[in-house]
């Protein structure tokens, strides 16, 4: 599609301004409201559409086919190591700044999630269980956003202003809490209701499930605060638990996804353009546990029949050398993709991931280590977390699971081309002895595992924690993170310096350093 220059479109669009307001001067205003009402837009919203304007906000919060790659695997799944390119011209991976594909992480929420939340909240009751879900989604969405690059654009988005003001990521996280806090007190007494029905393409309507989803939200991010705040961190934790979070797997979150509208699933999208694989870290773990999961995640790379990972952050000239093509390779598990060699066929509705119940299990586990009321042991809760994420990916033999529990097996060397050492020394098995570092470090392993393939909440939880121990990357092209670091956090976009520029230089005083990769989050304390 060939697109029209901007100036072109602003001397049209001012030439229609002209020729509107002349029409009012000359002609007759006894048809004033007719003449100025659209014939092809919606001008009004009835209840029948509501549903409509939430199946776009949850799919548009999560990424949706069109924007996946830009969003999220070229970013957050590799800063978490689930993946890393195989392709020479993604910079990405180490850690260029490619500033033009992050508005595919920025404008969705802003676009397609604000626009619809804030309508639907417009239109019905505060304490309807519609308005409920439409504060969860608001959470959910924001909090991934939030979470990228500290301030953002928070209490006044979509408010029509010429300059919208960045906020404090603290005040966000305080709003947050509040949000689901009174979301789940109305559910409480909605249960019997169905809000939005089949158009919910995560729960369908239910109601009970909602409660679940939005306290083990409210859980993750009471434990993403524990550094900063521990105070409150305890107090949202407890609070989360005690209203009830996922335990089950049918509590788990995933998204319907088709082939209309461009809602197709995105990693099973971009599966087939053969410019990612198995990053050495996943290698690392997976191999050296003998985790069963390995062949649900990854299948056999093509050229060996043998799983293989790359190190991220390799320059061109060693992604071109042997043993670092794609088919030397492992491509994700056949769940997204089927095929081999150059022949891959996507998965396109295969439901998204949105949160596993195994993940309510791990973060209740670091809870009861930092002393919190989590309803067990922090062994049993990573136990059963791990119990948890190897029969939701179909791994159901009980044999099998207790042997893995139990194993004191440790991650192994890649035996890439680099000699790369073994990730960790620590075995799957909880031992009461072990060093509460020892510990902390088993279960962000394990969660790391088993919050796969959502790389945006892994690479937020290993810049809280540091778990699992990642691999630096090989080489860096970010002057401001040198050999060894890891990136922070993502800098302002350069759309909203050119665009909401004042607010923008604001929002350098509200981080904790400058506007740079290398400045850690308001909660990162490592």
């Amino acid at each position: 599609m060939k697109l029209l220059h901007k100036k072109s479109f602003l001397k049209i669009a001012a030439m229609g301004l002209m020729v509107s307001s002349a029409g009012l001067w000359w002609g007759c205003t006894e048809h004033f409201e007719e003449m100025n009402t659209s014939k092809t837009k919606l001008t009004s919203l009835g209840k029948d559409e509501l549903p409509f304007l939430f199946s776009r906000a949850e799919q548009q919060a999560s990424y949706a086919g069109g924007t996946y790659q830009i969003a999220q695997n070229l970013f957050a799944d590799l800063y978490a190591q689930y993946f890393a390119t195989s392709a020479t011209y993604f910079p990405s991976d180490r850690y260029v700044m490619r500033f033009d594909w992050l508005t595919g992480h920025w404008n969705p929420i802003y676009t397609q999630v604000v626009p619809q939340l804030k309508t639907i909240m417009s239109s019905v009751e505060p304490t309807s269980a519609e308005y409920a879900l439409t504060d969860i989604m608001w959470v959910f969405a924001f909090h991934r956003l939030t979470d990228y690059y500290g301030p953002i654009p928070y209490f006044d988005a979509g408010e029509p202003a010429r300059s919208v003001k960045y906020d404090p990521q603290d005040k966000i996280y305080e709003d947050f809490f509040k949000r689901l806090d009174a979301a789940t007190t109305i559910l409480k007494g909605k249960t019997a209701e169905k809000p939005y029905g089949n158009f919910d393409l995560i729960y369908g309507g239910d109601v009970n499930k909602w409660i679940k989803f939005a306290n083990t939200l409210r859980l993750r991010l009471a434990l993403r605060i524990s550094k900063v705040n521990p105070a409150e961190a305890k107090k949202q934790a407890e609070a989360a638990y005690a209203g009830g979070v996922m335990t089950d797997m049918a509590d788990a979150a995933f998204m319907v996804k088709n082939l209309a509208g461009d809602d197709h699933n995105g990693l099973g999208r971009i599966a087939i353009w053969n410019e990612f694989r198995m990053s050495a870290s996943m290698e690392s773990v997976l191999k050296g546990y003998d985790d069963p999961r390995i062949g649900i995640y990854f299948q056999p790379a093509t050229a060996t029949g043998t799983y293989e990972g790359l190190r991220n952050g390799l320059l061109p000239a060693q992604l071109n050398q042997a043993g670092n093509g794609n088919n030397d390779n492992s491509n994700v598990g056949t769940r997204w993709a089927t095929g081999s060699g150059a022949a891959w066929t996507s998965q396109l509705t295969v439901p998204q991931d949105i949160i596993h119940t195994s993940e309510a299990y791990f973060l209740r586990a670091e809870g009861a280590l930092n002393g919190w009321n989590m309803g067990g042991t922090a062994q049993e809760l990573y136990e059963e977390g791990i119990e948890m994420s190897m029969r939701q990916w179909g791994i159901t033999n009980d044999a099998a699971i207790q042997a893995y529990i139990n194993s004191s097996k440790t991650p192994v060397a890649p035996g890439d081309p680099l000699n790369s050492p073994a990730l960790s020394n620590i075995p799957v098995k909880w031992d009461p002895a072990s060093t509460e570092a020892v510990k902390r470090e088993q279960i962000g392993t394990q969660k790391w595992l088993a919050l796969y393939p959502d790389g945006i909440e892994a690479w937020a939880e290993f810049r809280r924690t540091r778990y699992p121990k990642l691999y630096p990357v090989v080489s860096s092209d970010n002057a401001d993170l040198p050999a060894g670091s890891f990136i922070r956090r993502i800098p302002f976009l350069d759309l909203e310096k050119q665009t909401n520029g004042d607010a923008v230089k604001a929002a350098e005083g509200l981080l904790n350093g400058p506007d740079k990769a290398s400045t850690p989050l308001w909660w990162d304390k490592n």
